[in-house]
């Protein structure tokens, strides 16, 4: 919900007194569990809806590094019932998923992986420029198929354009990029790891402005409408971020160990879902109005 300030009201208070009556501030959002699933998911890092019935989940099960082919995705229902543990398995620390025509792109710490969602089958992998210093995180889709993905570890973000895989804009102005999302046809959004930022970067002349500020270690972002969008922090916190840059924290579990990791958000039902990383579970919450 967008953050208006309207005019104060002037009151006169005797001979050239004034005073200020505020506007009724916006009522602040809140979530509600609905639902978690069991604890049968090994390390889940990044859910993502694909826009009818199933939520896709991956699960590094290990290091968060490691290239032990034991990371896997989940298929999930969306009242929180593991439908498929192992819908297709042999990746390594899987992160960070984007979806386009029938195709799953995810990241598997120094590669893109395109899998079929039809087979589940890995069809191509995408190699980042040094494989030893790689991570690769986090993956977001623009409307035209155009996909961008963060390596967090070497101040990247790589773009594939029409089968073209690039180093499309690096430098420590990005500052361990992690949580990427396309907006419109000439923003990208990206959660800064290293400063708790989340900045705005203008695709065609790659000027970087900043949004909102003040989170520990940002991690995934995605739309709630209008404007306005939900970011997570990884020590287990979620805010909402209004078009304007104010930030409401609507989640905070850090006390109790629970990580919040790349999150989704399905508008249709209001429905916020967060992986837990450590406690191998997801746990969903209704936003509300």
């Amino acid at each position: 919900m967008k953050n208006i300030v309207s005019c104060s009201l002037i009151v006169l208070l005797g001979i050239g007194a004034t005073a200020l009556i505020p506007a009724t501030a916006p009522k602040p959002r809140k979530v509600v569990k609905v639902w978690e699933t069991d604890t049968t998911l090994r390390v889940p890092e990044s859910v993502l809806y694909d826009g009818q019935n199933t939520l896709y989940v991956t699960n590094i099960d290990g290091k968060s590094d490691a290239l032990d082919g034991t990371g896997f995705i989940s298929k999930v229902s969306l009242d929180g019932k593991i439908e498929n543990l192992r819908w297709t398995s042999g990746l390594n620390a899987p992160k960070g998923m984007g979806l386009y025509r029938n195709r799953l792109y995810v990241t598997d710490v120094y590669r893109l992986v395109v899998i079929n969602t039809e087979t589940g089958q890995a069809e191509k992998t995408y190699d980042a420029v040094d494989q030893k210093t790689a991570f690769l995180n986090d993956v977001t889709v623009a409307k035209d198929g155009t996909i961008y993905v963060s390596d967090s570890r070497s101040d990247k973000i790589y773009r594939l354009k029409e089968d073209k895989w690039e180093v499309w804009m690096e430098g420590e102005q990005l500052n361990k990029p992690n949580g990427v999302l396309a907006v419109g046809k000439d923003k990208l959004l990206i959660g800064c790891t290293k400063t708790g930022a989340l900045r705005a970067v203008d695709i065609n002349t790659k000027t970087m402005t900043t949004m909102a500020e003040g989170m520990d270690r940002t991690d995934g972002i995605v739309p709630e409408g209008k404007g306005n969008y939900l970011v997570s922090d990884w020590t287990g916190q979620v805010f909402h971020v209004d078009a304007k840059g104010a930030k409401q924290q609507l989640l905070d579990t850090r006390k109790e160990g629970i990580n919040a990791a790349d999150i989704d958000y399905i508008p249709g039902r209001r429905l916020l879902i967060v992986p837990t990383f450590m406690k191998n579970k997801l746990v969903a919450y209704e936003l509300s109005r």
